[in-house]
């Protein structure tokens, strides 16, 4: 290799890594490299007096290549090689030598964790030694988005993404829009009405001229990369065309099929062909084929007979649609955390115990009971409703480990729904501690507490069971130190929020991560909360993580505004660190194909050939590669041995 003038700059980071590494150190030992002309060490690298340096030796020393050591490249790589396309210098001769994350912060030995600082160090003083002057690969850009999941989240964004000018594919799996929200009677702290916040919305959504909407629809592949992605999505029919119906409800009054009716959380049931409620969005009547008695051949066709308006349509077929879009922004919602895994609850069979989205719809005037808070078993008026948080949450023994961030303050606002209700009735609300951190939150809790009369008892409820029409529920209040036992007539589980359904599949189409609690996964918890792994894909609502109204929509619209900056370029840019295959050694053996997690590599004339937009420069390829055909720009084998050879000390 060529001889570089390499600079080299240590940072302490404050205290983050000078605590355990000796960092003048480090930079005295790398000044004795034999390629290295300048070795310095400061306070706060990534400060602007710190890349001041940087760009000020480089021009100084004349260097042709710089290693920075300090923390990971997730943070910083941009920030310095930036710095060095400032200074006149190519970006990609600019490399880290993470000794934060990957030493400070895991070692507690100072002698031992300056020891491997040096040779991190020394290691990417060698890489970049190899390193070539690159230029970033230039892609063209879609100015469309997919946005998946018509809840608050999907909404909010595809507006945001519309009203800026981008056209928009909005897909929800289920026949309406709404989510979650739309199913809740009154939002926390004000009591708004959801459907008088949400519906206006809806609406807008449906009459957009830059809002594609894509109802009972479901994403099944996503090929190609940042700018210029092809999503396939699959549009179930509906067997009623919208553009006819017109809510007459003559062809359910007709319906023999009674189901379970899912908006209701089956406390209600339907028909078959039915619309999810008043305000849904398409207005339209959907036939629940799996419901049905069956359409090949057609069993009954009352519906059909029904219709005047000539609506129904018993031909309709699956349809698959491709869209092609620049970014794509994921917001498929939650669910709760299910009844059934709750032995001590009795696992969703006691009529009256209620998960929270079922008291919503009972305190809800477009509910089961028209707004009156009635028991389930026999429609009385329950005078003693137990309220439990925590269920599920906040239990990584048996449950989710986390706390699911809602169930304080939406059980305080059941609480204080039930006493407007049923202003001679009893709230009792067992609780762990209140969370309640949001604008007007902590006053909405006190004024459940003290105005509204919810008795709290601080404590965990062991078990509850059913005996002589009411429901035993088992407790201890910490506070006094007292076992609690409650005759009560309903209970409310604050039930965990976890991803939806749909969440796993949409990351695996997507080459998107998930956390270990399997919400999506950010690129980064504080510098990139909307953005994934996979560029130009952006996060959005509780998809994410558990988080309220409010938070859920900020997401939203920040996620919206990165996709809009993104797709505002003319041109985007990709990494040149990339894969390059050597004609004359490839055999086409197809395993480098196999291997590749990006599927950027392909056949032609039996040769491997690379995508260039597609290759994240993984290096996945050359691991595999038994006749070293193929490897990655600025990651050569060479350069991987010459780093092998300093760490080991050679």
């Amino acid at each position: 290799m060529s001889k570089k003038r390499t600079g080299v700059f240590v940072c302490h980071c404050g205290n983050n890594i000078a605590a355990t590494v000796d960092v003048a150190r480090v930079a005295q030992e790398m000044a004795g490299e034999e390629s290295v002309v300048c070795a310095k060490d400061y306070v706060y690298m990534c400060s602007d007096p710190g890349q001041n340096a940087v760009i000020q030796a480089i021009k100084d020393n004349q260097l042709d290549s710089v290693v920075v050591s300090c923390c990971s490249p997730t943070l910083h790589e941009k920030t310095f090689r930036d710095n060095a396309r400032a200074a006149g210098l190519n970006e990609f001769t600019c490399e880290i030598a993470n000794i934060r994350e990957q030493c400070a912060w895991v070692h507690k030995d100072r002698a031992k964790a300056t020891e491997k600082a040096i040779k991190i160090s020394r290691s990417a003083v060698r890489r970049v030694s190899g390193a070539k002057s690159l230029e970033p690969i230039g892609i063209g850009v879609t100015r469309r988005v997919l946005v998946i999941g018509g809840g608050i989240a999907g909404i909010q964004a595809s507006l945001d993404l519309a009203n800026a000018g981008l056209e928009v594919v909005l897909v929800e799996k289920q026949a309406t829009l709404g989510g979650h929200m739309i199913q809740l009677s009154e939002t926390f702290p004000t009591l708004d009405c959801s459907q008088c916040i949400l519906s206006p919305k809806m609406v807008e959504v449906s009459r957009h001229p830059k809002i594609k909407l894509m109802t009972y629809s479901e994403l099944q592949e996503v090929s190609g990369y940042v700018g210029n992605f092809k999503a396939k999505i699959l549009k179930k029919p509906t067997y009623v065309d919208p553009e006819k119906c017109k809510i007459c409800d003559d062809c359910s009054q007709v319906c023999p099929v009674v189901v379970p009716n899912q908006y209701d959380l089956n406390l209600t049931a339907r028909r078959a062909i039915h619309i999810p409620y008043a305000q849904a969005i398409p207005a339209s009547y959907t036939l629940d084929i799996k419901a049905c008695l069956g359409l090949n051949p057609v069993v009954c066709g009352k519906c059909k007979d029904a219709c005047e308006a000539q609506a129904i349509n018993y031909d309709m077929q699956p349809e698959t649609v491709v869209e092609d879009v620049g970014a794509i922004i994921v917001a498929t919602g939650f669910d709760l955390y299910g009844q059934e895994k709750l032995g001590e609850f009795g696992q969703g069979k006691i009529e009256d115990v209620l998960d929270g989205l079922q008291f919503e719809r009972l305190c809800s005037a477009s509910g089961p009971t028209k707004g009156r808070i009635l028991r389930p078993s026999d429609h009385t008026e329950p005078k003693d409703v137990v309220f439990i948080q925590c269920v599920g949450s906040r239990d990584p023994a048996r449950h989710c480990a986390y706390c699911s961030k809602i169930c304080c303050m939406y059980t305080a606002k059941h609480a204080s729904l039930y006493k407007h209700h049923v202003p001679d009735g009893r709230a009792w609300v067992f609780y762990i501690d209140i969370r309640s951190g949001g604008k007007g939150y902590e006053e909405f809790v006190q004024r459940t507490m003290e105005e509204d009369e919810a008795i709290y008892l601080r404590g965990r409820v062991s078990t509850l069971y059913q005996q002589n029409g009411k429901i035993r529920v088992m407790g201890t209040d910490t506070l006094s130190g007292e076992n609690v036992e409650i005759d009560a007539d309903m209970v409310v589980l604050a039930l965990a929020m976890q991803p939806s359904a749909g969440t796993a599949e949409a990351a695996k189409v997507l080459k998107i991560g998930r956390d270990k609690d399997g919400f999506l996964a950010e690129a980064h918890p504080k510098l990139k909360p909307v953005e994934s792994v996979t560029v130009g894909v952006y996060l959005a609502g509780t998809a994410q993580g558990p988080k309220d109204i409010p938070e859920t929509v900020s997401q939203a619209s920040a996620a919206a505004a990165k996709a809009i900056i993104l797709l505002s370029q003319d041109r985007l840019t990709h990494a040149p660190t990339v894969a390059q295959v050597r004609k004359s050694h490839c055999t086409g053996c197809e395993m480098c194909v196999d291997a590749c997690p990006y599927e950027a590599i392909h056949l032609e004339n039996g040769k491997a050939v690379v995508n260039d937009v597609l290759c994240e420069g993984c290096g996945t390829c050359s691991a595999t590669c038994v006749r070293a055909a193929i490897e990655v720009k600025n990651a050569t084998p060479m350069q991987m041995n010459q780093m092998i050879e300093a760490v080991l000390g050679f």
